[in-house]
């Protein structure tokens, strides 16, 4: 399964002839690539996907996104490890 997670562009500047940005991800950021979404600015959110912004979002769809992922997250660590999974 793929997953792409919601983030908030906080710096736009060139890289090895690429468009890149920060990305902030609720007090953490990381490096995103957004060369597949040129019309992206500061401030705008965005979908990363390994390291890459696939497409815009409003705040209020990241923001709900968001959340549904805080829920799986609560669930998975409520449940625990799964006992079929060998690590």
């Amino acid at each position: 399964m793929c997953l792409g997670v919601p983030g908030k562009i906080i710096e736009i500047y060139p890289k090895d002839n690429m468009r890149m940005c920060k990305i902030d991800f609720g007090g953490t950021t990381r490096e995103a690539c957004l060369d597949f979404i040129p019309e992206a600015k500061v401030g705008d959110y965005t979908i990363i996907h390994v390291g890459f912004a696939i497409s815009l979002l409003s705040e209020e769809e990241a923001a709900e996104t968001l959340a549904l992922l805080q829920e799986i997250a609560d669930i998975e660590e409520e449940l625990g490890p799964d006992p079929s999974q060998k690590v």
